[in-house]
Parts: C-alpha cells; structure tokens; sequence
C-alpha cells in the first residue's frame, strides 16, 4: 500500500501527468453528463462519428501546420451540426450518416496527411491518444472549453431532461427541440475535440457510452443516473491513469478497460438486485 501512494506522489510530480489528470478529469465528466442523453435518445454512435472527424481536422491540420485544436473544434461542430439535419430530414438514417461521414473523415485525413509530410508519430497520436501530445496551451483551452460544455449542460440540465424522454411532449409545450438537439451535438463535439488528442480518436467515444450504460445498471431516475455515471466517468479515469502510469500502458486503453471492469461490475449489481426482487415477490 506505501509502494502505491509513494507511486501516485511520483505521478503527480510530472507536469504532464497533471495536465492529463486535469484534462481527463475534466473531459470524463463532460462526457459522462453528455453521454446519459445520448444513450437514452439512442445518439450514442455521434461521438464515435465525430471523434473519426475530429481526426480528420486534426491530420489536415497538422499536415499545413496549423493549430490542430483552432481547426478541429469548428470543423467537428460543423459536423455535428450536419449529422443532426441529416437525421432530421429522412434523406440518410441517422447511423447511415455517421458511417458516412466518419469513414469519409478519417479517409480524407489519411489521404491529405500521406500526400503532404507523410504518416508521423503525431497523427498516431491522434488516432491511438498520447498524453505526451498534451501541451500548456491545450490544458488552457480544455480547460476553458469543458468549462463552457458544463455550464451550458447545468443551465439547460431542465430541457435536456425534456427533449432526452419525449421530445413530442416538448415540443408541444413550446421547446425548441431542434435548438436543443443541435446544443446537446455541439457540446459533445466539443468534449470529444477535447479528449481526442489524450484518449484517441478510436477510444474517445467510450466516455460517452460506458459511464452511462453502467449507471442505468443501478439507478433508475435521470438525475441519479447522471450523477453516478459521472462520479464513475471520473474514478475510472483516474484509475486508468494510474494504471498507465504504473505499468506503462497505453492510457487510453487502460481507462477503457477500467470502464469495461466497471461495466461488469454495475451490471452484476443490477442483476443481483433485479433476481432479489422477483424472488421476494
């Protein structure tokens, strides 16, 4: 046990192990909140969609030398934004048109960064997560940006619940659904732009779904499984980080198979107590 806490104090003396706590941490709990509506309105496949754009932005830019973050945050709210319309009009199904444009995304990307510079280490980067990528201006602009994501979820906490169970009720009682479809898209393109450069475009969307579905295991109430999900988001994180910082593993898979762990665990729970209750009836 004193091996372990004198370990995390070594963690924790690495400055980019602290912009990585403080990023993780922090995008973790976006995507946790986010991720509840998502699932529950079965949109959960959008971050995967545009964590794939994101990359693409991330390749294009890197292959002009520009600002990787400055081009991909308005290029995958764009994106978002499109996803959403293209569902909502009937022209392609909703999963048809993240296949679409995620596998047009990272084709685009490939391409574009292959011809130009050639692979390098910082599209893999981009595509596997490195928290060596993470730099004092990414921590500043995370940090800016998730804060915006949360304030924005915690003032609209009232019509997110709304449109996430029944949007024909809102949209009877005067609720803009499609505003608030299109805000809840464009949070979470931002909180995957975020955690893209540390998890990796290919892991990303994980912290959008796992948290979720293993807090619907235990928790029956919206608010109940938002903050459980985003508690366990959190804790995971922060275990995976250690984890791959003990062993020297890749960190976004570390806090994913935290989750999955997690996952089982909650589903465990959820079972053990709905086989409680038939027997007792």
């Amino acid at each position: 046990m004193t091996d372990i806490i004198a370990a995390l104090l070594q963690m924790f003396s690495f400055t980019f192990m602290v912009r990585a706590l403080v990023v993780g941490l922090m995008v973790s709990l976006c995507s946790a909140l986010l991720g509840v509506s998502l699932v529950l309105k079965r949109y959960s496949m959008i971050g995967h969609g545009l964590s794939h754009v994101g990359f693409g932005a991330l390749a294009v830019a890197t292959a002009f030398n520009a600002a990787p973050l400055l081009v991909s945050i308005p290029v995958t709210v764009i994106a978002a934004f499109l996803l959403l319309r293209l569902s909502e009009s009937g022209l392609i199904k909703g999963d048809a048109a993240i296949a679409l444009i995620s596998a047009s995304s990272i084709a685009i990307g490939v391409f574009v960064i292959s011809v130009t510079t050639g692979m390098n280490t910082d599209v893999d980067n981009y595509l596997f997560g490195s928290i060596l990528a993470l730099n004092q201006e990414d921590l500043v602009l995370s940090v800016i940006l998730t804060a915006v994501v949360l304030v924005l979820f915690v003032f609209f906490y009232n019509k997110i619940f709304a449109i996430t169970f029944d949007e024909t009720f809102a949209r009877a009682t005067g609720t803009r659904v499609d505003i608030y479809n299109t805000l809840l898209a464009v949070l979470i393109a931002l909180t995957i732009v975020v955690g893209m450069r540390m998890m990796g475009a290919l892991l990303i969307s994980s912290l959008v779904i796992f948290p979720a579905l293993s807090a619907m295991h235990t928790c029956r109430r919206f608010k109940t499984v938002t903050i459980c999900a985003a508690a366990l988001s959190v804790v995971c994180f922060f275990i995976g980080l250690a984890i791959s910082f003990l062993y020297a593993t890749p960190t976004g898979a570390s806090v994913v198979l935290v989750n999955l762990v997690a996952f089982f665990i909650f589903y465990l729970i959820g079972f053990s107590r709905g086989h409680l209750v038939k027997s007792r009836e």
